[in-house]
């Protein structure tokens, strides 16, 4: 075995190891107490010397599990991770089926892993978290509302807008509009990551609440979302306010424009889920849009913020999807994209799996952010 073998070998050997320790139950238990048989005075002695002796700290386990990390380019999380924070590009994913966490940075590399504490450690050491410093309300400024219970459009440092994916989709399908966002002026965006077909809605709620939450508490929110990513959303919301919403995320969201949404379910769901496959292919998450969207519905909420509906509309095309009743982007009919509340209600000839490549329906969202 030549050297640079050897060395390889041994990295991925320490790397693997170190994992494991990182992992609840893999921790080493303490020898138990031995009993000894020697008179107390002579104890005392040696227990007088034992503290003589050097003590050395052992490394945490969170230590442990950024110290052997290997900085390897990863795929940035497709399909398998799932957001759970956001600072700077760093980004700390849970995966969907091992449950361990791991923290890349704005290029997708790893910079820990193992446990979740493990990477929170490590990204406050890399980009510490921002102090925010709030002047003293004087008496007027009391009585006025304040950006955590009322926003203010004044300061665009603070507006943040996430983008969300849909099934099967990932955040890279985004980048487009994160270009035509950045066109505008507005540079906070955040492409947010999920296992779509991996996990259900709620799972995929629960990691955004994650992120808006572990954002500055004076962040404004603006949502835009491709298909099932509207759907996250609602969740997010109903989950905010069955909770009393503490960190007060609702009152500080601008808006929101829904691309596709499958709003009322989706009949080309329901009508797949009896082949199986359509279950094994697209998870929890596919089923809860079809043949479970009646018992699912429930646990949604329209936006109380304004909000776009932005739908697809190809029925002039020469072929038609027959899972797909009426007029339609191919994959949601115009009624199933349909939500009362709606500010806006605009249909544009593209197919659901390009709305957010579609200059047009690109300038109506940005218009749309930028006007609320």
């Amino acid at each position: 075995m030549t050297r640079l073998t050897f060395a390889i070998t041994a990295a991925l050997a320490t790397t693997l190891v170190s994992g494991l320790l990182a992992q609840p139950g893999w921790a080493i238990p303490p020898s138990p107490p031995t009993q000894s048989a020697e008179p107390e005075s002579l104890q005392s002695q040696s227990t007088e010397t034992q503290n003589t002796e050097p003590v050395v700290d052992l490394p945490s386990e969170p230590e442990m599990a950024q110290r052997f990390n290997l900085p390897i380019k990863t795929g940035g999380g497709t399909q398998m991770w799932t957001d759970h924070a956001y600072r700077n590009g760093y980004r700390i994913q849970q995966h969907a089926w091992t449950g361990h966490w791991r923290l890349i940075d704005a290029g997708d590399v790893r910079r820990a892993w193992g446990t979740q504490e493990a990477c929170e450690s490590e990204l406050d050491r890399l980009v510490p978290p921002p102090i925010i410093e709030h002047p003293p309300k004087s008496i007027q400024d009391a009585a006025t509302p304040t950006s955590a219970t009322e926003p203010s459009q004044s300061d665009p440092a603070n507006h943040t807008v996430v983008l969300l994916h849909g099934l099967m989709r990932t955040r890279h399908s985004m980048k487009p509009l994160e270009t035509a966002f950045n066109a505008a002026g507005i540079t906070n965006v955040i492409r947010f990551s999920y296992a779509s077909s991996r996990a259900s809605i709620g799972d995929h709620a629960a990691g955004l609440r994650d992120v808006v939450e572990g954002m500055p508490a004076d962040t404004q929110f603006s949502f835009v979302g491709h298909s099932m990513g509207n759907i996250v959303v609602r969740h997010l919301i109903a989950d905010l306010e069955r909770s009393g919403d503490p960190a007060k995320v609702l009152p500080r969201c601008r808006c929101m424009v829904m691309l596709g949404p499958p709003n009322q379910g989706a009949a080309i769901a329901r009508r797949l889920a009896p082949t199986g496959i359509y279950g094994w292919v697209t998870g929890k998450g596919g089923l809860e849009l079809g043949p479970q969207w009646k018992d699912f519905e429930s646990k949604l909420s329209t936006p109380s913020f304004p909000f776009m509906i932005i739908a697809g509309d190809v029925s002039k095309a020469p072929i038609a999807n027959p899972l797909v009743d009426g007029s339609s982007d191919f994959v949601v009919s115009l009624d199933e994209a349909k939500l009362q509340g709606a500010e806006q209600v605009q249909v544009v000839p593209v197919l659901h799996s390009f709305l957010m490549n579609d200059e047009q329906a690109n300038q109506m969202t940005v218009d749309f952010v930028a006007s609320h």
